[in-house]
């Protein structure tokens, strides 16, 4: 990450830059309608991993794909009917659609937190826009400043929290909503308000001709969107966490040489060299890798509870809960 953050204006120049810097797996806040993004390459778990470690994220939450359309959108997600009503009534704009994956969908793991579901918003800004449409693929961009704090709607507002934490910050103005997006889930045949937001119930339910269910259905443990609890995915075998070996039946997982694989039926590497970064962009699409119905348990090397180790350790944690 940067040490130095590029302060940009909204012109064609620096938007181009910004497109530079994303493309390159960098940390770029812009302007929406709604709130500053804090953007990332979405197709880049290295990259949106980067985005947890600037916020302080203290858990692997779902983060928002923003596209520069629906036809794009339509790439990542699979629309029912009533998901696509609302998208062409209300796309681009304060909406968040949370649908299942497509076959072809290229958004990371860690983005959607190992969910068979994506969150996507094509948002209703210039600057965003022009970005979106440039880099040609989703972009992550939970709102632009420290876990915990209040939303930034001014590139001031980002500086304050992420100046020396992120590449750049495109100053696009005060942004004219002001509060985050509305999220709806559309699975199964309903659709819920996981989220309140820019876009007023009474507006969605007009368009439905249906009143909204509230909330996901099934457990509500872990975040299924940004704001809301829900389950997340969690391996059919048993975990152990810290080990420091595997049996034959087990699976071994480990990070930066720590522990024993080597009589593990299966075995991966969060990461050989130790880098916690390169581990939680790795978490998710690992785990589901050695999840294989020979595997009795996955064992789990310790990891370190410092930067992004503590979100990991708090994602493995849940996973190997009673369930």
């Amino acid at each position: 990450m940067a040490s130095d953050t590029l302060h940009l204006t909204a012109d064609r120049h620096s938007i181009e830059q910004a497109v530079r810097l994303i493309v390159e797996g960098r940390l770029v806040a812009f302007p929406t309608e709604t709130v500053y993004g804090l953007g990332a390459d979405a197709t880049n778990g290295r990259a949106v991993a980067g985005i947890y470690e600037a916020k302080g994220r203290p858990r692997f939450n779902p983060l928002i794909a923003h596209l520069a359309s629906f036809d794009l959108a339509r790439g990542q997600g699979r629309f029912s009917p009533a998901a696509e009503r609302l998208a062409k009534a209300f796309w681009p704009g304060p909406l968040t659609l949370v649908v299942p994956k497509s076959p072809g969908c290229t958004v990371s793991e860690i983005a959607t937190a190992g969910l068979d579901s994506v969150a996507l918003r094509v948002p209703d800004h210039v600057v965003a826009q022009a970005i979106l449409a440039a880099v040609g693929r989703p972009v992550a961009a939970p709102s632009a400043n420290r876990s915990g704090h209040v939303s930034a709607t001014t590139a001031a507002h980002v500086a304050a929290d992420l100046d020396g934490r992120i590449a750049a910050i495109v100053d696009g103005g005060a942004t004219p909503v002001g509060v985050e997006s509305t999220i709806l889930a559309c699975l199964e045949d309903r659709v819920a308000m996981l989220r309140p937001g820019g876009l007023s119930r009474e507006a969605v339910e007009a368009v439905l001709g249906f009143p909204l269910a509230e909330g996901p259905e099934g457990a509500a443990d872990e975040p299924l969107a940004p704001g809301m609890l829900a389950s997340h995915y969690a391996p059919k075998a048993s975990v152990r966490l810290d080990a420091q070996s595997a049996g034959p039946t087990e699976a071994w997982l480990g990070f930066g040489g720590r522990g024993d694989g080597s009589k593990a039926r299966v075995a991966a590497d969060l990461s050989p060299a130790g880098d916690l970064t390169e581990a939680a962009a790795n978490l998710f699409g690992m785990l589901r890798a050695l999840d294989r119905p020979d595997i009795s348990a996955i064992a789990v090397a310790p990891i370190p509870p410092r930067g992004l180790g503590e979100a990991i350790r708090d994602r493995l944690a849940r996973a190997a809960a009673e369930r």
